[in-house]
């Protein structure tokens, strides 16, 4: 089978991707009802489970026969899930994936606690594989992430946000879950440390890739096709590098409109920020420098031997770039 759409990969670990919803579905059981209401909300709705499907493939890839690939899986989906819980409160979001956030429908306390739950679940399943270089690459991960929220806020209405501060933040807040997902999966084949660090590369590029991307699409897709409200990161006040590269080449009158907005969490002129994003060619730009990310997760893969598995992980760092959702 040529690996040519997502479906194709689902078809090629369709077996590993049923076993890793029967054991979220198993471990994020709570004798609070509110917990599995609020867990299967966010769970079930809609996301693209990039995150597990990279360590899936890349442990396939590497020829790994056990299981611990699939619980791993669901501990890296706890992760993400709980940082999206806590994401959308600090941003004040409604909508994700099309639908109503879990602060929007259950308030911003619960959504909180939901997503502590979601962590400390997460590091009992780690607990239980008792591998330390998996609970030390998880927890540095994790600590990473919280590192990246919070550079996030500081860089939130200052204009003056550079591209390498931009890039810091997504290297944290984004690609770090990425890195680790592809890189543990070397671990538990236990691959020498040279094939780890090539593997912790592709996820890590990969992530990059996959928020250049996002941050592009804020500016040239839809609402229906995100499944969030285009302009947040706007409204936010949120310096992402095509606001970034707009200021730094746009023309004077641009840069002003866009800084202000940066500063006053504005969308009053919305409409005139998209046209100067398009004109000044920072769209290009973001894209060329997801592109090179993508390029650089792939030339990581080089060591490794050719199967339908790594043809899954080549297709990913190039979809990544490609989509429009």
């Amino acid at each position: 089978m040529t690996i040519s759409t997502i479906d194709d990969i689902n078809t090629l670990i369709a077996d590993d991707m049923s076993k890793l919803n029967a054991c979220i579905k198993t471990r994020l059981h709570s004798e609070v009802a509110l917990i599995n209401q609020i867990g299967g909300h966010i769970i079930n709705s809609g996301g693209k489970r990039l995150r597990p499907i990279i360590h899936l493939l890349s442990a396939k890839a590497l020829a790994y026969n056990g299981s611990q690939h699939v619980d791993l899986s669901a501990v890296i989906e706890f992760i993400h899930t709980a940082t999206l819980l806590h994401d959308d409160v600090v941003d004040n979001s409604d909508l994700r994936r099309g639908e109503d956030t879990a602060n929007a429908l259950w308030g911003n306390a619960v959504s909180v606690l939901v997503g502590d739950f979601l962590y400390s679940r997460a590091f009992e399943m780690m607990v239980e594989i008792d591998r330390m270089q998996i609970m030390s690459i998880l927890s540095k991960a994790t600590n990473t992430i919280a590192e990246g929220e919070v550079l996030q806020l500081l860089n939130c209405h200052d204009p003056d946000t550079s591209e390498e501060r931009y890039l810091e933040v997504i290297h944290s807040k984004t690609a770090k879950l990425f890195e680790a997902a592809s890189e543990l999966a070397a671990v538990i084949c236990d691959r020498p440390s040279e094939e780890q660090q090539a593997m912790a590369k592709y996820g890590m590029h990969l992530g990059c890739a996959f928020q250049l991307i996002d941050d592009v699409l804020d500016y040239t897709s839809s609402a229906e096709e995100m499944g969030k409200n285009l302009g947040d990161d706007l409204a936010e006040g949120k310096p992402t590098l095509p606001l970034i590269y707009t200021m730094q080449n746009g023309s004077e009158e641009q840069s002003k409109m866009v800084r202000e907005a940066i500063e006053t969490g504005g969308l009053d002129k919305i409409e005139q920020i998209h046209e100067a994003i398009h004109q000044s060619g920072a769209i290009e730009y973001t894209s060329k420098c997801a592109k090179n990310e993508a390029e650089l997760a792939i030339a990581s893969l080089a060591f490794m031997p050719e199967s339908q598995y790594k043809e899954a992980l080549i297709f990913l760092a190039n979809f990544s770039v490609s989509r429009n959702h």
